[in-house]
C-alpha cells in the first residue's frame, strides 16, 4: 500500500523507492502498488501482460462459448522482435491483433518509430610502431573519425517526442579492425531513409580519407512504423478506443519511441495496435504496476473480445 511516502524495498540493502526521485508515484496515493525487492527488475514488462492474457483465457473458457481467439506468446522481443519475426502466420490465422506492452494506464500506441542497424567495419594496416610512420592506419581512430561526423545532439539523450536519432551502441577494436554498431531510428518514413543514406555517405568520405584502409557499412531493417498498417485498416483502432470510452478509461495516444512485436506483426500484414499494462519505469529496479491499472489492461482486453464480437456479429448480419 503506497500512502505517500518514501518505500523501503529492502531493508537488508537498504533499497528505497523515493517520491522525490519518482513523483509519478503520487498519483497512486492510497492505493497498492507491486513492486520488486529492489535487486533487480519487477518484470511487469512483460510479465504483466502474460498474467492478463492468461487471466483473459481462464475467464472466457469460464463463461462457456465464444468466437476464436489466437494467443501467441513470442521470445526475444527486447533484442530485435526475433520471436515476431519468427512466427507462423499460418497458426496465428487472425484479421488483426494487439500487443499489451509496458506504459502506464491508458497509453496507446499507434506509431512506433522506423527501426535499423547498422554494423560499420573499419578495416587498418597494422605495423610496429618504430616503423608507423607513413604505414600504419589505426582502425580505432577511422572509427572515432567516423562518429565526430555526426551531431552530437542527434542522440537517444538529446532527443524527444517524434524526433529520431542515432544510438552509437557498441565499439570493439585491435589493431587490425574496429567494429562499430549503430541504429537509427525515425518516426518519419523519408527521414529515416536520409538517415541511412547519410551513414553511406559518410563510410564513403572517412574511406576517402584513409585510401590505404578500408570502411564498410551494413544496413539491416529491424522493424517499420506501426502507423503504415494502421492508417490503411482501422478497425484495431476503432475497437480500441470503443473499450476505452466503454471503461471510461482516458486515451493517451504516444508515438513510442522504441518498437513492439506489433511494428513487425504489422508490417507481416496483421494491424497490432499496443495498449499499457499500467507499469512505470519499466527495464528499472525502481518498476512499479499500480494494482487499478493493471486490473484495467485486463478489463481491455475483455472488452476488446466482446466489441469485436459484436462487430462481426453486425457484419453477418
Amino acid at each position: 500500500r503506497f500512502e505517500g511516502t518514501d518505500l523501503c524495498l529492502n531493508p537488508q540493502e537498504d533499497i528505497w523507492l523515493r517520491v522525490a526521485e519518482h513523483p509519478e508515484l503520487l498519483a497512486w496515493s492510497g492505493e497498492d502498488i507491486i513492486v520488486s525487492d529492489g535487486t533487480s527488475v519487477l518484470g511487469a514488462d512483460n510479465k504483466a501482460a502474460i498474467a492478463v492474457i492468461m487471466t483473459l483465457l481462464a475467464r472466457l473458457d469460464a463463461q462457456g462459448a465464444h468466437g476464436d481467439v489466437f494467443v501467441a506468446f513470442v521470445p526475444d522481443e527486447e533484442i530485435g522482435l526475433r520471436g515476431a519475426k519468427a512466427l507462423d502466420l499460418a497458426r496465428f490465422a487472425c484479421d488483426f491483433a494487439y500487443t499489451i506492452d509496458c506504459c502506464e494506464l491508458g497509453e496507446v500506441v499507434l506509431e512506433t518509430f522506423n527501426a535499423a542497424s547498422a554494423e560499420i567495419v573499419f578495416t587498418g594496416v597494422s605495423a610496429h610502431p618504430m616503423a608507423a610512420k607513413g604505414t600504419l592506419v589505426n582502425p580505432l581512430l577511422m572509427a572515432l573519425d567516423f562518429v565526430s561526423h555526426f551531431d552530437r545532439k542527434d542522440t537517444p539523450e538529446c532527443t524527444q517526442d517524434r524526433q529520431g536519432f542515432f544510438w552509437f551502441k557498441e565499439l570493439v577494436a585491435h589493431d587490425s579492425k574496429a567494429t562499430l554498431n549503430v541504429l537509427i531510428r525515425d518516426f518519419d518514413a523519408a527521414e529515416f531513409e536520409r538517415r541511412k543514406q547519410q551513414l553511406l555517405a559518410i563510410t564513403a568520405l572517412v574511406n576517402a580519407h584513409y585510401p590505404s584502409g578500408r570502411v564498410e557499412c551494413r544496413l539491416t531493417d529491424t522493424y517499420h512504423n506501426i502507423g503504415r498498417r494502421l492508417r490503411d485498416d482501422s478497425r484495431p483502432g476503432t475497437l480500441l478506443f470503443q473499450a476505452f470510452d466503454a471503461l471510461a478509461i482516458e486515451q493517451k495516444r504516444i508515438p513510442m519511441r522504441g518498437g513492439t512485436d506489433g511494428a513487425v506483426l504489422s508490417a507481416r500484414g496483421i494491424p497490432t495496435p499496443n495498449f499499457f499494462t499500467g507499469a512505470y519505469n519499466f527495464h528499472s529496479r525502481f518498476e512499479f504496476l499500480p494494482v487499478s491499472a493493471f486490473e484495467k489492461s485486463f478489463e481491455v482486453a475483455g472488452m476488446l473480445c466482446k466489441l469485436a464480437a459484436q462487430d462481426e456479429a453486425l457484419a453477418d448480419r
